[in-house]
């Protein structure tokens, strides 16, 4: 896997793991469309799986922030699947509403509340949050 792709999707599969009802199964694709590219996927119990990439020309909390909007994109696909609530990761300050957007402040990637514009958790450690 890529060092900066493996960088950024670290933190990501962190609060994943920590704050999410689905598991995803993250693997390295060799060739995958046959075209000489690698690509990480993130795989869902039933096999369905999404791409995951980072631009190369981003800093690196912006390259953090990317991936975890696009495995946020994967979560709630994969929670609406299952029926269950497809608010991933929920904001804590106006539960059962909306999820956190992923993004960057000051040079760190965080999750903030995108109505308020609050700043919740740097990407990684949603964990520290929970009670």
């Amino acid at each position: 896997m890529d060092d900066a792709l493996g960088t950024a999707l670290d933190p990501v599969l962190r609060d994943l793991a920590a704050t999410c009802a689905v598991r995803a199964t993250v693997r390295e694709e060799t060739d995958f469309l046959g075209l000489g590219e690698d690509v990480v996927m993130v795989y869902a119990s039933d096999g369905s799986g999404q791409g995951v990439s980072v631009a190369a020309h981003d800093s690196a909390a912006e390259q953090v922030a990317d991936v975890a909007d696009q495995v946020q994109d994967w979560a709630v696909e994969e929670l609406c699947a299952r029926l269950k609530p497809a608010v991933w990761p929920e904001c804590p300050v106006h539960p059962d509403s909306h999820p956190l957007r992923a993004g960057v402040v000051k040079g760190l990637a965080v999750w903030s509340c995108p109505r308020t514009r609050q700043v919740i958790a740097p990407i990684g450690e949603l964990e520290l949050l929970r009670p």
